[in-house]
């Protein structure tokens, strides 16, 4: 193993708990009905349905931020600019950093032993900034987000243009195979891994997920310490 591939969202940084905060604090602010758990649970339907179809290319982000909050608050029976809504979230994710439990750690220990690279999609400004906040910028060696890319995983095209990158200069070429893609996405960090010949291992935040066969995972990120 040579370097190693992480995804930000869910893996080293909270969006969840991200979500949930601005949720409740942006009702408040907004003067919208109280926030409750299961609106939580729709956030993720729609907002999981939405990412799907950028994955696929059937969707570009831009196209996501005009519509996110208006298809969630129909769902909530909120009357109000979803527009207006979405400035406001992505305001506030630009300084969100709610480290997931053992991030600091695992950073830590593979930052010695692996070259280090962030395969993220979404914005970059916003991706850099985050990592930079939560002070673990300074582990990466290369930072890949798909905005800057110009391609979302799984697609090819991110990878591909990641390891002409990760090999610009490098007299021994890493290879696919000499690498792993960390991340909690069965359809975007470990279905892209593997369709590049990337090994790959899920982070399993949540009970139940069916997990195809032959697919690494951990429960926890300390877990995977113990793997590489």
């Amino acid at each position: 193993m040579k370097a190693v591939f992480l995804d930000i969202d869910n893996t080293l940084l909270s969006f969840d708990g991200y979500v949930k905060q601005t949720m409740k604090e942006g009702f408040e602010h907004f003067g919208l009905k109280p926030y409750e758990p299961y609106m939580f649970d729709i956030f993720i339907r729609e907002n999981t349905k939405l990412w799907r179809q950028i994955e696929q290319g059937t969707l570009v982000f831009e196209e996501l931020e005009k519509i996110r909050w208006n298809i969630i608050f129909k769902y909530l029976d909120i009357e109000f600019d979803g527009t207006v809504f979405e400035k406001y979230f992505r305001g506030r994710l630009f300084d969100s950093a709610i480290p997931e439990d053992g991030a600091y750690e695992l950073l830590e220990y593979l930052k010695g032993k692996y070259i280090l690279c962030v395969a993220s999609n979404g914005p970059g400004e916003q991706q850099v900034h985050r990592l930079e906040i939560a002070g673990m910028k300074k582990y990466f060696d290369y930072i890949f987000v798909s905005e800057r890319i110009g391609a979302s995983k799984p697609s090819k095209v991110f990878f591909e243009r990641a390891f002409v990158e990760l090999n610009a200069g490098r007299k021994e070429i890493i290879l696919p195979e000499d690498t792993v893609m960390i991340g909690d996405s069965l359809t975007s960090d470990i279905a892209g891994g593997q369709a590049f010949g990337m090994e790959v291992c899920l982070f399993r935040r949540k009970e139940g997920m069916d997990i195809p066969d032959g697919v690494r995972w951990v429960d926890r990120l300390e877990q995977i310490e113990e793997i590489y």
